[in-house]
């Protein structure tokens, strides 16, 4: 009996593990609203199922949006925005009626999966101390509404936290980094949830263009570029992701996993290296690599989670000129180049 038992428990094990990994090498694609010549929600949720993407992103809990989700199964990260954090930090009844309003008024007919308390906030931010007493409130909001099995809690943070990221296996967090980001570690961990990491091999690109060449950016390199012990890169992108996983490494976070919240390429906006070729490329490329489930040097084999920025160009957004060509899309739905997501 005992050894039917076991195999039995190992069957259902392995079962997970493979419907796992299946779901997480699957690539979604964050939805922005920065512009004034978008299609209807409605629209764009018809544009993801025509194109069988069906993982989404968005950057607030717009009811528009959610609405437009009911039903389509399409599985769901929603940012606390960076705004919001604080009254969800310093109130527990915020939190819970922030999950009442945008989360149990659409669930189950939207596929929550996780919950971003707050995008790219560094720990200069006068918000940096209310991302980790936000989480909390959340999470035990999300325990009460009996959803904590289903949606997961974390926050979405980028390169610019870590204070080394060369070799990948010395990847670390600045030092004001490891204060900010350790509490949210440990609450990871004791939740099993993960982090949510943006990853720009654009930027890491135009920002050493002698040290970091394009094709190693785009996954064109014939070779390895750098060799880091035993471990070799062939991209840019493993090696970017690899770092975050040793600085997790170094403060606690060993055993947890990286879901790549934002990656992609402008078509425009600073030539050379913003076009419509390289972005092609980038997407295209980066899309096969992660489907092939070889996972990065570090992780090899295991599942990666990702999340291309973003379904289309958008107009009104701030910063440098080439913040408004990330779009994969056209408003007009036209694709920018050719895109196989399934």
């Amino acid at each position: 009996m005992a050894s039917k038992l076991v195999l039995l428990f190992l069957g259902f094990y392995l079962l997970n593990l493979s419907v796992w990994r299946v779901e997480a090498q699957s690539v979604g694609v964050c939805y922005g609203l920065l512009g004034n010549n978008l299609p209807s929600e409605q629209e764009v949720v018809n544009l993801y199922n025509k194109n069988n993407i069906r993982k989404m992103r968005i950057y607030a809990p717009t009811p528009p949006v959610l609405n437009a989700l009911r039903g389509s199964n399409i599985e769901l990260i929603v940012d606390v925005s960076n705004e919001d954090i604080e009254p969800l930090a310093t109130d527990p009844s915020a939190a819970a009626i922030w999950v009442e309003t945008n989360v149990r008024d659409y669930s189950p007919d939207v596929n929550f999966k996780y919950i971003a308390v707050g995008n790219e906030v560094l720990p200069e931010f006068s918000n940096s101390k209310f991302i980790y007493p936000a989480m909390e409130n959340l999470q035990t909001a999300i325990s009460s509404a009996g959803l904590s099995d289903r949606i997961k809690i974390s926050t979405a943070t980028f390169s610019a936290l870590l204070g080394v990221s060369y070799p990948p296996s010395k990847g670390s967090f600045r030092d004001d980094a490891k204060t900010f980001m350790k509490p949210i570690i440990d609450f990871l961990v004791r939740n099993n949830s993960p982090l949510l990491v943006n990853i720009y091999p654009y930027f890491a690109h135009i920002g050493d263009q002698v040290n970091v060449p394009l094709d190693y950016a785009l996954f064109k390199s014939p070779g390895i570029v750098v060799q880091d012990g035993k471990s070799g890169y062939q991209n840019l992108f493993d090696a970017m992701l690899d770092a975050h996983y040793s600085a997790l490494e170094k403060e606690g976070g060993g055993s947890l996993r990286i879901v790549v919240s934002e990656t992609g390429w402008p078509s425009n906006g600073n030539p050379p290296a913003a076009s419509l070729e390289n972005a092609g490329t980038y997407i295209s490329n980066l899309i096969r690599h992660v489907k092939s489930g070889d996972g990065t040097p570090k992780r090899p084999g295991i599942a990666m989670e990702t999340y291309l920025f973003a379904i289309f160009d958008e107009n009104q957004k701030p910063g440098a000129e080439t913040e408004k060509y990330f779009g994969l899309f056209r408003p007009s739905e036209e694709p920018k180049y050719s895109i196989k997501f399934s």
